[in-house]
């Protein structure tokens, strides 16, 4: 082919000087007479609506619960205080056991069949929250228990399998502005279900269900609609992409191939699983997310009872629930866009870590929240604020700095494994005999923020210090940029601080 002729003329045409990955997309553009930019457009048109879609119906089911207590779930079942908070923690347990297996399907089954197909599962699951019924003893209870726990199950094949295929269609430097994006969907979700429930709080009756009831059955039956829908809209592989051409094709995967081992034809082996638990840096993304999945989850289950428990109606605290998330989302993209402009990460993880430390000590010092609601209020403003963009930045970082497909596969399902244990032991730490200040949770999520900062700051100089050895890209010979990547051990691979 012309085009191969071409290509292989740029390619010589630098045997003297030696090429960085960015020189080296230039040159397939201008080989393929494809616009980088235009595709890039084409790609996030095709690509982030769909995952961001599945993302916010997974985030919106999980933590629909919340919203599902003030309307009466907890009383209808009979269940308890502790029973309520076990059968959170049933979800985390479900969706960390599998989070990695489901990672290592994914690469064998393919996105487009694998991620609608789980998404139809745990939208049947999460509808099934609403036809749990007490018969007496024990049996509400049981059912809450069995569902939270499969809907925990499917749930964990999403988020991690959704940050490996973006890094199979994105060169390392386009996938953290990507992946905040996606994850922006569960702040959004927030904000949506505070909507969704206050609405939906107003069909108490309905065919003789409770409200709460209505909430799991509507929100999980349109997550069932939405996947069949995934079908068609979520695009493969990149090799087997339908809405892009050949020439368009073949330019992904040679800017892929100047950038990381994307395009590499990388049998499963369980030698690369190994690499990625020996390796110290993937154990620090792990305790970067552990640090912040307490608070993240902490807010997200209960901050319709942490405004409630201020004095407000069950039906108001629905609503107030939906500027902490509108800020929050707003702040993710934000800080998404300008980390992505200066290329750093640590730095505004630490910010923005900061941020909800500042929300935190707020709502521990307001020592009479029925007297000064809003101060209590603008602290949760603060924790939203901050939590969301430190999480967003934290789970794009290995996606960016792990290579080798297996290896970064298992590392990013590892850190979300890992980073939800934070959940589970959050899931237990807002118990109804502590409101309203709820001194033992906050103070908890507090701790853990102050230790994301020190983890953060460890990982940070731990990658500078690998760059500031393996020194400059520019220094690196011809011969050595033409080869095939050896994994981020390979000393081209720069980390991204």
């Amino acid at each position: 082919m012309d085009a191969e002729k071409s290509l292989d003329n740029a390619s010589h045409s630098h045997e003297k000087t030696p090429s960085t990955p960015d020189s080296i997309s230039e040159d397939y553009a201008a080989t393929y007479g494809i616009s980088e930019k235009s595709l890039l457009r084409k790609l996030d048109r095709h690509l982030l609506p769909g995952v961001c879609i599945l993302y916010l119906l997974s985030f919106l089911d999980r933590s629909n619960v919340a919203n599902a207590k003030l309307d009466g779930l907890d009383a209808d079942l009979h269940m308890t205080g502790d029973q309520y908070l076990t059968g959170l923690t049933l979800f985390f347990i479900g969706y960390i056991l599998f989070e990695v297996p489901w990672n290592l399907v994914l690469k064998r089954i393919g996105p487009k069949i694998w991620l609608p197909s789980v998404t139809l599962i745990w939208g049947i699951v999460a509808t099934l929250q609403g036809v749990v019924v007490y018969n007496g003893g024990q049996t509400g209870v049981a059912g809450f228990f069995v569902v939270r726990s499969f809907l925990g199950v499917t749930e964990g094949a999403l988020f991690p399998g959704v940050v490996f295929y973006l890094s199979m269609w994105y060169k390392r430097s386009e996938r953290q502005y990507r992946i905040a994006l996606f994850f922006s969907a569960a702040s959004l979700a927030g904000a949506f279900g505070g909507i969704l429930a206050y609405g939906i709080g107003y069909m108490k009756g309905v065919a003789g269900l409770n409200g709460w009831r209505w909430i799991f059955i509507i929100e999980g039956i349109l997550t069932c609609v939405i996947a069949v829908g995934g079908y068609w809209f979520v695009a493969d592989w990149p090799a087997r992409a339908r809405f892009v051409n050949e020439d368009e094709r073949a330019f992904i995967n040679a800017r892929l191939k100047a950038d990381s081992d994307a395009t590499q034809d990388e049998a499963f082996n369980w030698t690369n699983v190994w690499h990625a638990l020996k390796d110290p840096k993937v154990w620090l993304y792990c305790a970067c997310y552990h640090t912040l999945s307490l608070p993240l989850y902490t807010l997200s289950l209960f901050l319709p009872s942490i405004i409630a428990a201020l004095g407000c109606k069950a039906s108001s605290a629905q609503l107030l629930t939906i500027p902490p998330y509108a800020l929050a989302t707003t702040l993710t993209v934000i800080y998404a866009i300008v980390s992505e402009r200066y290329h750093r990460r640590g730095p505004f993880i630490m910010i923005s870590a900061a941020t909800a430390i500042i929300g935190y000590i707020i709502l521990l010092t307001n020592t009479d929240p029925h007297k000064r609601p809003g101060v209590s209020y603008a602290g949760v403003f603060f924790a939203a604020a901050g939590i969301y963009p430190a999480v967003a930045l934290t789970l794009s970082w290995p996606a960016m700095n792990v290579s080798g497909q297996t290896k970064r596969a298992t590392a990013n399902a590892l850190q979300i494994t890992i980073g939800n244990l934070g959940a589970v032991i959050g899931t237990q730490l807002y118990r109804a005999e502590n409101t309203p200040r709820y001194i033992v949770g906050h103070s908890v999520a507090l701790a853990y923020l102050c230790g994301n900062i020190c983890v953060v700051s460890i990982l940070w100089f731990v990658l500078k210090k690998i760059n500031t050895r393996r020194g400059s890209a520019e220094a690196v010979s011809q011969e050595i940029w033409d080869g095939e990547w050896k994994g981020d051990e390979d000393t081209r691979w720069r980390f991204t601080l």
